[in-house]
């Protein structure tokens, strides 16, 4: 009977699930080789983009790739820096107001610098204008995610902190017991949010002029801009329906088996009666492949990093980092030629901006006084119009599984296609309703900017124990009192979250809708976005720097006068510390 053991277990181990993950483990690496030849080709000044349907899921495949590759970018960078920020003494201090500067430069100011220099790098492959791609669409997705995390990290119940001391946790066992868990949910439906984010500037990010170089990759953001700009109906009609696919499968395939698998990390002590699942997810827990896997090779090789680690870890990577380093005097010595080499690279670099943008005169710094002005109302307009339908289905989808089961693919599905792809049909529907572009621009700014309200909300409300909602029913509380003493304090630091990462958001959304380019025509809407796009466009490189510059100190500022302060008050008075 030896003899048959293995193959019986061989035999066994296999099923028609186990066929898909393999079927679909293959179709992965040709996805990779496929990518791997079109980013190591010869770089071409122009590349022309087919507009036939046949050419759409090989462009789509591109996409969905730069896409991936820009969020496994934006994760590992989260994770980096809001652990830095919210533990490293005073770090914060520093981390956070420029985690506001970066949010506050919109995608257009960092393309001039990532393409030209990553094209001088790799002047003769693909590589560098498909890694300046992904890096523009990373800017799009990671400061939600990071500040998602950071919140999470500072709002930690001194309860759960007080536990893992008591059990003398290491740095690494807290991270990955309390710390990542107890942010998951936040997370994972933030990343949803970057991902739809990063969808936003599709066409920006493999489309663009700069000057008068016309840079093209294959993908369906360039298909649809160049589809847009021929005013090609048939071709943008084939690329909404593309990217619809496209969204829906990784919904269905991605995310929602990862909503439904962070449900466990959810932080109560009665567990709900209801709770979301996925299909997938649940095949996928059949698997007798991945059941043998994963018990034979990597949970051993997981518990060997951990121990490895928590052994050479024990204490605080923090404590242990510092007593690895040089003498007190060393220190210093070594920090003040750190201090001196920071100072004199900010200060080369604002001496070559100011000569960069004293070529403009005082008019010219009235008039973007007065353009951000303009934006300025616009993104607060947007910002509570949305507010105003995303917290109530937000709460109503996050606290009602069910609701979240029917709803949530269809919002994910909304939220990630790509707002521009759909201007032109809000542009003819604005024109027939007689509505200029100087306030149509609200709108288009709403239907990228909503949905970091939403999806923050959603996860806010999935957060808070049900425990406490049981309590408020048991207590017979009416409505209005059960939204103030407990859904309203539940979901403010995410709100508050939601609220920074839409703001950002929609200064960011202003440089395609102030701007719109539809059919041989330009729609320009007075503002600060219209102004960088065509600077960008025009090589205008004083007024660009100008114009970013001035978005960076207003965002930057009303995060410290307004966003600040809320989240003190979230942390404060609104966190689930005891």
């Amino acid at each position: 009977m030896g003899l048959f053991t293995p193959h019986i277990r061989l035999r066994s181990l296999f099923s028609a699930v186990d066929l898909l993950i393999l079927l679909s483990l293959f179709a992965f690496i040709y996805g990779l080789v496929s990518v791997g030849r079109e980013w190591s080709g010869t770089l071409q000044p122009v590349v022309e983009i087919d507009l036939s349907p046949t050419a759409l899921p090989r462009y789509t495949l591109f996409s969905l790739f730069r896409g991936f590759a820009a969020y496994g970018i934006s994760l590992a960078f989260t994770l980096v820096y809001g652990y830095i920020a919210a533990y490293v003494p005073k770090a914060d201090r520093v981390l956070v107001p420029l985690l506001d500067i970066l949010q506050s430069i919109p995608v257009l100011g960092f393309l001039p610098g990532l393409v030209l220099t990553l094209i001088a790098v790799f002047p003769h492959s693909n590589f560098g204008l498909e890694l300046a791609s992904v890096l523009m669409v990373f800017t799009g997705q990671v400061w939600n995610m990071t500040f998602s995390f950071y919140n999470s990290l500072k709002t930690i119940p001194s309860e759960l902190r007080d536990v893992a001391s008591l059990y003398r946790f290491g740095w690494w066992r807290r991270f990955t017991k309390l710390e990542l868990p107890y942010a998951a949910i936040g997370l994972v439906w933030n990343s949803m949010m970057s991902m739809a984010g990063g969808w936003f500037f599709l066409t920006v990010s493999e489309a663009f002029v700069l000057g008068t170089h016309d840079f093209r990759l294959p993908g369906i953001g360039a298909y649809m801009s160049v589809a847009i700009s021929q005013g090609n109906v048939p071709a943008m009609i084939s690329a909404i329906v593309a990217m619809t696919a496209m969204i829906v499968a990784v919904d269905q395939l991605f995310w929602r088996p990862i909503v439904a698998w962070a449900q466990k990390f959810k932080f109560e002590e009665i567990e709900s009666e209801i709770v979301p699942h996925s299909p997938i997810l649940d095949l996928l827990q059949r698997s007798q492949l991945l059941a043998f896997l994963r018990e034979q090779i990597v949970a051993p090789l997981v518990a060997m990093i951990s121990r490895r680690i928590h052994s050479s870890y024990s204490t605080s990577f923090l404590e242990r980092l510092e007593r690895r380093m040089a003498p007190r005097s060393t220190q210093k010595v070594l920090m003040l030629l750190l201090l001196v080499t920071i100072l004199f690279i900010v200060g080369y670099v604002a001496l070559r901006f100011f000569l960069l943008v004293s070529q403009l005169n005082i008019q010219d710094w009235l008039r973007l006084f007065v353009q951000a002005a303009l934006t300025f109302l616009r993104v607060a307009v947007a910002v509570m119009l949305g507010s105003l339908w995303t917290i109530p289905a937000g709460v109503a989808i996050g606290l009602n599984p069910k609701i979240s089961r029917f709803l949530q693919p269809v919002i994910q599905v909304i939220a990630s296609f790509p707002a521009p792809m759909l201007f032109p049909l809000v542009i003819m529907a604005l024109g027939a309703a007689g509505i200029s572009i100087e306030f149509g621009a609200i709108v288009l700014m709403l239907l990228g900017t909503q949905w970091y309200i939403l999806f923050n909300v959603i996860a806010g409300a999935m957060s808070i124990p049900s425990e406490l909602r049981d309590v408020s029913m048991l207590f017979r509380f009416p409505k209005w009192r059960q939204w103030k003493t407990v859904i309203l304090p539940g979901i403010f630091p995410a709100l508050v979250t939601g609220w920074v990462t839409a703001t950002g958001g929609a200064w960011n959304a202003s440089i395609v809708a102030e701007y719109v380019q539809y059919g041989g025509k330009t729609l320009i809407a007075h503002g600060l976005g219209s102004t960088i796009s065509t600077a960008t466009e025009q090589s205008h490189f004083a007024l660009l720097a100008a114009s970013i510059a001035l978005m960076s100190v207003v965002v930057v500022g009303f995060n410290r006068l307004v966003w600040k302060r809320l989240f003190r008050v979230a942390e404060e008075k609104f966190s689930l510390n005891g």
